[in-house]
């Protein structure tokens, strides 16, 4: 086995830390949704798809910067995952029904994705693609850049919110035993739809960053799922920061396997992650 040049292996690793910034914003919503509000809201995925293609239309046809197209998408998301929120709260979604009917949601956001722009590839067409800034012998992409900020400053300020806000802290408490949390004057019914609505505002960031860094297919909702399980469970249900660290450790090592071994060997990474730690903590309880 030919061992790769320093270089290649400096790049490998900057390529795991932007893919697994990415693992961590896609599963920062997911892990909200599943660890707070007992949903495990797969819709997640298709609303960043969805997000993506938003993106890819306001740039191509009505010539708005994908980055400016956030302040009109997270808005909308913010709505439409409140609303979706308060059907839940109406019919009593259970965790378990969660998983089909969000599951049905997303089959339905590909065929409305299909329908509107078909299953060929779209790529957006961005002059930030072509900004690359060097670190000695390495390359980083712009896009690639802001996926990282983005992410870390989004799970930072979720988790700081969390745990040192009065909100925060009202949200855990509702999470954690709803009717004690009621009986201290906790509205967790509006705190839910708050709660839904940010989910689904971060997967439309996370729907920028698809854009701008990858070629867009409906087909491809699906493709992301397991490794955000994985990474949302490694780093902790409801815990922002964790996920995104998970979803780096995961990141780092499909890319580095891919260098050091075959693009094939990269998927067992992050459910051998998932299985060991599942291990650990079951030998903890």
């Amino acid at each position: 086995m030919t061992f790769p040049s320093p270089t290649l292996l400096g790049q490998s690793l900057l390529s795991g830390v932007f893919i697994g910034a990415l693992y961590g914003l896609l599963g920062l919503g997911l892990s909200l949704s599943w660890g707070m509000l007992r949903q495990i809201n797969l819709a997640h995925f298709a609303l960043a798809f969805l997000g993506a293609y938003l993106t890819y239309q306001f740039a191509e046809v009505y010539k708005i910067d994908p980055l400016l197209s956030i302040l009109i998408i997270a808005p909308a998301f913010f709505l439409l995952g409140a609303l979706l929120q308060a059907l839940f709260a109406r019919f009593s979604i259970s965790p378990f029904s969660s998983l089909l009917v969000t599951f049905g949601l997303t089959v339905i956001i590909e065929s409305a994705i299909q329908w509107y722009w078909t299953a060929d590839y779209r790529l957006l067409e961005s002059a930030y693609r072509g900004i690359r800034f060097k670190l000695g012998p390495l390359y980083i992409p712009f896009p690639e850049l802001l996926t990282v900020v983005l992410a870390v400053a989004l799970a930072s300020l979720v988790w700081s919110a969390l745990r040192y806000t009065d909100l925060g802290k009202a949200m855990r408490a509702a999470s954690e035993d709803a009717p004690i949390a009621a009986a201290f004057g906790v509205n967790e019914r509006a705190l839910a739809l708050l709660l839904s609505g940010l989910c689904a505002a971060t997967a439309g960031v996370a729907g920028l960053c698809l854009a701008l860094s990858y070629t867009l297919a409906p087909s491809q909702i699906y493709a992301w799922i397991g490794v955000v399980f994985a990474a949302v469970m490694i780093g902790g249900l409801g815990n922002p920061l964790g996920t995104l660290i998970a979803g780096i450790v995961i990141g780092v090592s499909e890319s580095l396997t891919m260098a050091l071994t075959a693009p094939a060997w990269a998927p067992l990474v992050s459910f051998s992650l998932l299985i060991i730690v599942l291990l650990v903590r079951a030998r903890d309880l």
